[in-house]
């Protein structure tokens, strides 16, 4: 039986009365869990041995990884490593200070200027996530008085910065840029500064946004726009730069770029990019820059390490991508819902969340880890597995993974059949 991770045992059933998380909420959550542990559905929080390849040992099992961020396949690089433990020996494990004050290494600065110019900005700034990038980056910018309008499917962390910044928020339905252009006119009526934010990318559909039409509707509202570039650094354009080089565009079209440093790139962090006066004033002006610990040096170095590595190795963006078009094609031929991606992400769309629940089951069942994922993360109604493909992934190991797929519909089908048969 797969269960909770040994922090979690044993997993409690209800909170202690009276106690903290006394609450309808937390009630719900210790009920699922405790429902999801007696059916075997559980499937996460495995402790992974090792770095995060294709083929992974979880208790000394090994599995095939489908649901991993590696986009190019550069975790465990030896270079890469070589350069993360390189900067511990020379810098440490931490800095011991936040940015503002004792924590700013002459390697923060050089990765900031190396993502500045694989970006095409002036400048960037780190920090120790790209969650708290986008934090930063929103609660500096905006405020009760302007108005940001994002786009519904947008990640998390931006949602959250809105309500952290008190800025007025209006979601618009998901690349609907007719909706989008409503909300504009209609915040330019009233006076307001208006920022747009979405991913180039987006985490749980794999669809792009439409850059674009994005920028012509923020030229004629005289709007801002920010990108959240977690998912398509290293995956879109020519050379892995992102959804601007991707359609061809230049970097300046867009105010503010924002990153995650933990996907293609294998390190840990986040940055905000864009113009000299944007960073400078994010370095002054960001809560997390004076407040937070500094990104640490192995993974500073890391990331800088890696964004050399994706520059010399293009073939990797090839390679990804033949994954990627595999993996899809493969799975529609089966007969499941990929929805709307084009790239690196690719969701199977299952419907409700037990299902999603039951075949992540079946596939680890079968040797392989495809996470599920469910409301409030996708919509009611669209739970999906998230899978992600990887320039790691082999011939082999597309092919085991669609085998893994068949088996389990082919299982479905036996027993919606006999089910049937009961019934008739």
């Amino acid at each position: 039986m797969i269960r909770p991770s040994d922090v979690l045992r044993p997993l409690p059933r209800h909170p202690a009365a009276g106690g903290l998380i006394d609450c309808p909420r937390a009630h719900r959550w210790l009920a699922l869990l405790a429902w999801g542990e007696d059916r075997d559905l559980y499937t996460y929080q495995q402790p992974l041995d090792g770095h995060p390849s294709p083929r992974v040992r979880v208790g000394g099992r090994p599995l095939l990884m489908l649901s991993a961020y590696d986009y190019l396949g550069l975790a465990g690089h030896p270079e890469i490593d070589a350069a993360a433990i390189a900067a511990i020996r020379e810098f440490g494990t931490g800095t011991g200070g936040v940015r503002m004050l004792t924590g700013t290494t002459a390697l923060h600065q050089e990765l900031e200027r190396e993502l500045a110019a694989f970006q095409g900005v002036a400048g960037a700034v780190t920090f120790s996530s790209g969650y708290i990038a986008n934090i930063s980056a929103i609660t500096a910018l905006v405020g009760p008085a302007d108005q940001v309008l994002i786009d519904a499917r947008a990640h998390r962390s931006l949602h959250d910065a809105c309500r952290l910044a008190g800025v007025p928020t209006r979601a618009f339905r998901h690349n609907d840029l007719a909706a989008l252009e409503r909300a504009l006119a209609e915040g330019r009526r009233r006076g307001r500064r208006i920022l747009m934010c979405v991913d180039g990318l987006y985490s749980m559909d794999g669809d792009l946004s439409p850059l674009p039409d994005l920028v012509a509707l923020k030229e004629r509202y005289d709007a801002f726009l920010l990108v959240d570039e977690a998912h398509a650094l290293g995956v879109l354009g020519a050379s892995g730069r992102g959804v601007h080089e991707h359609f061809g565009l230049p970097a300046g079209c867009v105010d503010v770029w924002t990153g995650s440093l933990a996907k293609a790139v294998p390190a840990n962090g986040g940055f905000v990019a864009g113009s000299r006066e944007l960073v400078v004033y994010l370095q002054h002006a960001a809560a997390p820059y004076w407040f937070s610990a500094a990104l640490c040096p192995p993974a500073a170095a890391a990331a800088l390490q890696a964004l050399r590595v994706m520059a010399r190795e293009p073939e990797r963006l090839i390679r990804l991508r033949h994954a990627a078009d595999a993996l899809r094609s493969g799975l529609q031929g089966l007969g499941y819902d990929t929805g709307a991606s084009a790239a690196a992400v690719v969701p199977v769309i299952l419907g409700g969340d037990t299902r999603a629940w039951e075949v992540a089951r079946r596939l680890y069942d079968q040797g392989v880890i495809a996470s599920a994922v469910v409301h409030p993360a996708v919509p009611r109604g669209a739970a999906r597995l998230r899978l992600c493909a990887t320039a790691a992934l082999s011939e082999q190991d597309l092919h085991e993974a669609l085998a893994a797929f068949r088996s389990v519909r082919r299982g479905r089908r036996r027993i919606a059949a006999a089910v049937n048969g009961v019934n008739a």
